[in-house]
């Protein structure tokens, strides 16, 4: 027996040995690993940057990589988004870098925050940081007591991820909330807001080489000098609904997802104009809910479209068109340009007045076929026999009864018709059809070619 246990394990344990310390070399390899993940964000902060980051530091961390470094070029965005971000860079089990860049670009409002609630951060030079008063999320200015409210809590959290840079980044901080007040990328160095100024991504790997940083609630060296670079693009549905988070494209989402919804409604029985509409309207109204936007213009762009739509049944000669580009421009003005609207929301003047201009003249256009489609004679029917000129064929004579009319055949538009007239009319003769009786044209002689 003694000796069945020992073969067994010198059959079956040498295996399972082997397998652990090729699984442990393994895990120190990965650990080991001499890449960087490379993440480029531009524009605004939104759902769709929030998750392209948690996936870049999800597969770093599964990669075993030394660093993510994430490349950062934004005007801002909504407080509660930022938010859910730093918690992505707080749970990272792998340092995460910030660098603002290229020359140029900025991290304001949110992307302040971003900045300093990674495990290191760095800027390039001609780049700023900072303007992070908070703003109402539907675009307007808010009431004090909120205002307070929201100012303080935003301190508070900046105060957390800044505190252990020292007292004068502390104090910058609160300044970039209470005061809305942004520094140079070299400002920033100077109070230790940031660690480096880099001209690019190699240089600031090589220059936080070395720098402590708590990751995880462990306190580690970046090892980051020598560094392969790999870089992480968005997905294209990432990308697609990054895109979406613009005013100008929203707007022209909305105009033709309306429009394609009331031309499904006019003429129904397709599906592409309504499939085409509702694609539409679901990611302008995505775009809305990501922005901050007051949505009182969107009240006065339905307001818009319901004049276009009185336009093309009434046919008031382009007044209730015009009355309805006025109404649009005003609702895209509201919708996107309202007081205390961030900037990165808000719609050029020319982009707004070329949107409604472009949503005015298509429904002038359906208005002008539709006058059009009413003054043409009719081209299928019966209708469209009316006023149509013939040639007698057989004579059109006298029946068995005196009372009768006179018939006999006609060929008109190249068919050969049964007809009537009050009068004879001599085989050859011209006659115009003046209705029709079933099978049966009535018709009367033409007494003047001409």
């Amino acid at each position: 027996m003694k000796r069945r246990v020992t073969g067994a394990i010198y059959r079956f344990g040498w295996p399972l040995l082997w397998l652990v310390v090729l699984l442990i070399g393994a895990n120190l390899a990965r650990a080991q690993s001499n890449q960087v993940l490379v993440l480029e964000a531009e524009g605004p902060v939104t759902p769709a940057m929030a998750s392209y980051f948690e996936r870049g530091i999800a597969a770093a961390e599964a990669e075993g990589a030394a660093a993510v470094v994430i490349v950062l070029d934004t005007p801002g965005g909504r407080v509660d988004f930022t938010l859910s971000i730093v918690k992505v860079f707080q749970a990272a089990r792998v340092p995460v870098i910030i660098y603002v860049a290229p020359e140029g670009a900025q991290a304001a409002s949110a992307g302040s925050v971003l900045t300093v609630a990674a495990h290191a951060a760095g800027m390039a030079p001609g780049t700023i940081i900072g303007a992070a008063s908070p703003v109402g999320e539907g675009g307007v200015d808010i009431g004090e007591t909120a205002y307070r409210k929201a100012v303080e809590d935003l301190k508070a959290t900046m105060r957390s991820l800044v505190s252990h840079r020292g007292e004068e980044a502390v104090a910058l901080a609160e300044a970039m909330i209470e005061d809305a007040r942004a520094v140079t990328a070299t400002e920033a160095l100077e109070v230790g807001l940031i660690d480096v100024v880099a001209s690019d991504v190699s240089d600031l790997l090589r220059q936080v080489d070395g720098l402590a940083v708590e990751v995880a609630g462990d306190t580690i060296r970046l090892q980051t000098a020598g560094t392969e670079q790999q870089r992480l693009p968005m997905s294209p549905v990432e990308r697609i609904l990054h895109g979406l988070v613009d005013s100008v494209v929203i707007g022209i989402l909305l105009t033709i997802g309306v429009q394609a919804i009331l031309i499904e409604i006019s003429s129904p029985g397709g599906w592409v104009a309504g499939f085409i509409g509702a694609v539409c309207l679901g990611l302008g109204l995505y775009g809305l809910g990501v922005l901050p936007v007051n949505w009182l213009g969107l009240a006065f762009i339905g307001a818009a479209f319901v004049l276009f739509l009185l336009e093309v049944k009434a046919a008031t000669h382009g007044a209730l068109a015009a009355v309805g580009t006025v109404t649009m421009l005003a609702g895209l003005l509201i919708l996107f340009n309202s007081p205390g609207t961030p900037e990165f929301a808000r719609i050029s003047i020319p982009a707004a007045v070329a949107i409604s201009l472009a949503t005015a003249g298509f429904f002038v256009f359906l208005v002008t076929m539709a006058l059009r489609a009413r003054q043409r004679p009719p081209i299928t029917g019966a209708e469209r026999m009316i006023g149509l000129i013939g040639q007698v064929r057989s004579p059109l004579e006298a029946g068995d009864s005196a009372s009768k009319p006179y018939s006999g055949m006609v060929l008109v538009n190249g068919e050969l018709w049964r007809a009537t007239a009050d009068e004879p009319v001599a085989k050859g003769e011209k006659v115009v059809v003046k209705s029709l009786d079933g099978f049966t044209l009535r018709v009367k002689r033409v007494e003047n070619e001409s």
